[in-house]
């Protein structure tokens, strides 16, 4: 009896007539039964994308074959996997640990469909949160005389362990363009959502001696321009002047935490498609 897979499908094209005919008839080919489906067309740039979660009893080299034939008059950006083929990430951390710790407990818990073969961090004091969840930990200290070699390795490193995407789970570090190029659209970052108002050290006591009424995060996709790369998730939480910098600080921390997880989930489903300097999630 054959085994029923399940496939997670993803694609991007110049939009046009014909495009879901195609597909829903490759995949009828395929046996398929589909389970999701979710498409845009943004009429500013014309691009049509779609995600589609679907069943089928045929292998995915067959699958992928039939697919491939059906689409490719459309010439498409196309990825096809099986859903139990997690996407491998790359965790990177400096010094504050809570949202590495976050993503390690959903992790554990099966709330994120990853896996996780590497953290990476420029010191050594999460070493021991790696050691408890059996991960191996790089120490790659970074300084002007070793940033080109250490990066060079953090390469190699996402080369050897097949990583999908790397997530920078509060690293203290600006990564170069040359490395931001090389690995565009497979880098995450978390940052608070007051940049760039208040750059720096301590952007907490800086929104409380502001009186700033929301705080909040940005998780998106590292570019070159320092922050400012497509975002993936935002979130807010309502402050009022009774909250101390200390308060803020908290409030924040619970908030990136949040809104990191989410974007890499987001990611581990394929629910994500980039277009140009924007997004397009499929939630």
């Amino acid at each position: 009896m054959s085994v029923i897979e399940h496939y997670i499908l993803t694609l991007r094209c110049a939009d046009g007539p014909g495009i879901v005919h195609a597909i829903t008839g490759s995949l009828l080919e395929v046996q398929g039964n589909i389970l999701e489906q979710a498409q845009f067309t943004d009429e500013d740039s014309g691009v049509f994308s779609l995600r589609t979660k679907f069943e089928s009893p045929l292998a995915l080299e067959d699958v992928r074959k039939t697919v491939t034939a059906q689409v490719a008059q459309f010439s498409p950006e196309m990825t096809l996997r099986r859903e139990s083929d997690r996407r491998r990430a790359l965790i990177m951390v400096s010094k504050h640990d809570h949202c590495l710790i976050d993503l390690l407990y959903r992790h554990e818990i099966g709330e994120l469909p990853i896996e996780i073969p590497l953290i990476v961090s420029n010191h050594p004091d999460c070493e021991r949160i790696a050691q408890r969840h059996g991960i191996p930990y790089a120490y790659l200290p970074v300084t002007a005389e070793t940033k080109v070699e250490q990066e060079a390795e953090l390469l190699r490193l996402t080369q050897e362990h097949n990583i999908d995407v790397v997530i920078l789970a509060r690293y203290m570090q600006v990564l170069s363009d040359d490395l931001c190029s090389k690995l565009s659209g497979r880098i995450i970052n978390i940052h608070h959502s007051f940049l760039p108002g208040f750059k720096g050290a301590r952007p907490y006591h800086q929104a409380h001696d502001r009186g700033v009424k929301l705080i909040g995060a940005t998780a998106h996709f590292v570019t070159a321009q320092l922050d400012e790369g497509p975002i993936i998730e935002q979130e807010v939480e309502r402050v009022t002047h009774a909250h101390s910098a200390n308060d803020l600080a908290e409030i924040g921390r619970d908030v990136e935490r949040l809104v990191l997880a989410r974007a890499v989930r987001l990611f581990a489903e394929d629910r994500i498609m980039l277009a140009g300097r924007r997004t397009v999630v499929f939630k």
